[in-house]
């Protein structure tokens, strides 16, 4: 096995995109990106990591190949044409079954995107303050979203836990679930609660210490979840897959909203 490229070849490969796969069972665990040598230089890496773990298993084993299989998966590539590559690779195979330690960069505007998903966004179908006929209320999740979310993880990821006024509790008709401005579902609660009174399975780890912590402090004001299920087919066709970016574009990072109650109250002052 070769550890590096002579200048002609590294002249002619510029940026390209990188596979290592295990020599067992063919299954790529680490995609990268780069240009010159730097496809070579994990193999004598020694940072505290899984892809190192990885190679360095892969290297002590006593039968059978102990190397892992290198691949170009993409070259003659720019900087930018290499990121996007990466992104997409790494979307394609699924992060959870590879050793890197993040999505490629930009992969949120350029990775794995279903087909409905990609049509709206380019679309760009608005919902007007005009469209709207129910009480509805917006929850931005781009703190939890990932692009391989099942149903249930998307619903999870929207249902809690929020600081959500009596008033606004018993008003809303329909949450929407709201990524990068578009609404991905549209759900119909059917009681709120007070955060943690539900099991949270696919948000678990993540949520449980934190909330605990916060409910001990004195003063603290009360997080809600709702539980629910997705609305009827009329009510997602008024607004599923519509950009609500319009009602996020003033830059506050709070990510519920409530369109009819922020235009009464600009119609009053």
């Amino acid at each position: 096995m070769i550890d590096h490229f002579s200048q002609k070849t590294i002249d002619t490969l510029g940026y390209y995109v990188y596979v290592y796969s295990d020599p067992k069972d063919h299954k790529p665990f680490y995609i990268g990106k780069g240009k010159g040598n730097r496809v070579f230089s994990h193999l004598n890496e020694e940072s505290d990591s899984e892809k190192v773990d990885k190679i360095n298993e892969i290297q002590s084993r006593d039968k059978g190949p102990n190397e892992p299989i290198i691949e170009i998966l993409a070259y003659g590539l720019d900087e930018e044409t290499a990121e996007k590559v990466e992104a997409a690779a790494i979307d394609l195979i699924g992060i959870k079954n590879l050793t890197n330690q993040q999505r490629g960069k930009d992969a949120k505007e350029y990775g794995i995107i279903e087909v409905s998903e990609l049509e709206a966004r380019a679309n760009n179908d608005i919902l007007e303050l005009d469209d709207i006929t129910d009480y509805i209320m917006l929850i931005n999740i781009n703190e939890h979203y990932r692009k391989d979310m099942t149903p249930f993880e998307l619903y999870e990821a929207t249902r809690a836990y929020w600081f959500v006024a009596q008033k606004e509790r018993e008003r809303v008709q329909y949450v929407l679930s709201v990524y990068r401005g578009l609404v991905l579902e549209v759900y119909e609660p059917k009681a709120w609660l007070p955060a943690l009174d539900t099991m949270m399975e696919s948000r678990a780890d993540e949520t449980v210490n934190a909330h605990k912590k916060q409910r001990k402090k004195k003063g603290q004001k009360q997080k809600y979840e709702f539980v629910g299920r997705v609305a009827a087919e009329d009510v997602r066709d008024k607004y599923l897959h519509k950009s609500v970016a319009s009602f996020y574009a003033d830059g506050k990072r709070y990510p519920v909203r409530y369109p009819l109650k922020e235009n009464h109250k600009k119609d009053n002052r």
